[in-house]
């Protein structure tokens, strides 16, 4: 099989939590211990080895144009450009030209994913089973989360599918990172809309609020959430105190 050698990374959003700092600084580019937290989700595609990298792209989207082109990297990376923004739903479609045929990794930019005793995208990878998967998300277990405050997103089956509890308080937290087939997007499109909210979850949810063809993964290192300016702060305390090799 396969694995993926493709990814979709989210660099689009105006991260409106971030203000006021991202007024002039698109938020995947703020500095978590001087390096822009985008960066850290390209080192871990490059650490697994995938070649190509679509960064999609619309507020400031000048400012990540011109890091990358200063930045020297491995794999190749192609800006696919937003004249408006399409959340990650859209943001996918239309790149879907530049993203291939073969199923492909998509990582938010907001986040630090620091492996645990193996990579994490291997752990993605050697679990994901086409014949029976349209989607694998790694999950983190809420509690252990650094900088995320809210109340999870996720339950998980004896199985392993995504469960979309109704529970004030789920287990589990989407990290953003997953393995997604192309073709469940066959003729969506171009639009705005949520990968998940919009489109994942009223196409496979079923009676018992499982979702078919869907399954989590739990991340076993560590995840740190950069949504706020305090987020920076708590994940430089925790990668400095914990000595986390990222």
């Amino acid at each position: 099989m396969d694995k993926p050698d493709t990814a979709m990374l989210f660099a689009a959003g105006f991260g409106k939590r971030m203000r006021p700092l991202t007024e002039t600084i698109p938020k995947p580019l703020v500095k978590v211990l001087d390096k822009p937290i985008i960066d850290y989700s390209v080192d871990l595609l490059e650490k697994y080895g995938v070649g190509k990298i679509v960064v999609n792209t619309h507020y400031l989207a000048d400012q990540i144009k011109a890091h990358f082109e200063a930045t020297k990297t491995n794999s190749e990376i192609i800006i696919s450009h937003e004249e408006e923004i399409l959340e990650t739903g859209g943001g996918i479609v239309k790149a879907l030209p530049l993203l291939g045929n073969k199923p492909f990794f998509s990582l938010n930019s907001d986040t630090i994913i620091a492996d645990g005793e193996e990579s994490a995208l291997e752990r993605l990878s050697n679990y994901w089973d086409p014949d029976k998967m349209d989607v694998l998300m790694l999950l983190h277990r809420v509690g252990d989360a650094v900088g995320y405050d809210g109340a999870g997103d996720f339950d998980l089956t004896d199985d392993g599918r995504i469960v979309q509890s109704d529970a004030h308080e789920k287990p589990y937290v989407f990290t953003g990172a997953m393995i997604i087939k192309p073709e469940i997007f066959k003729n969506e499109p171009i639009r705005p809309f949520s990968v998940y909210r919009d489109f994942i979850k009223p196409k496979y949810i079923q009676k018992d609020k499982s979702l078919k063809r869907v399954y989590g993964l739990i991340h076993d290192g560590k995840w740190y959430h950069i949504g706020t300016i305090a987020g920076v702060g708590l994940a430089e305390n925790h990668i400095l105190n914990k000595l986390v090799s990222i």
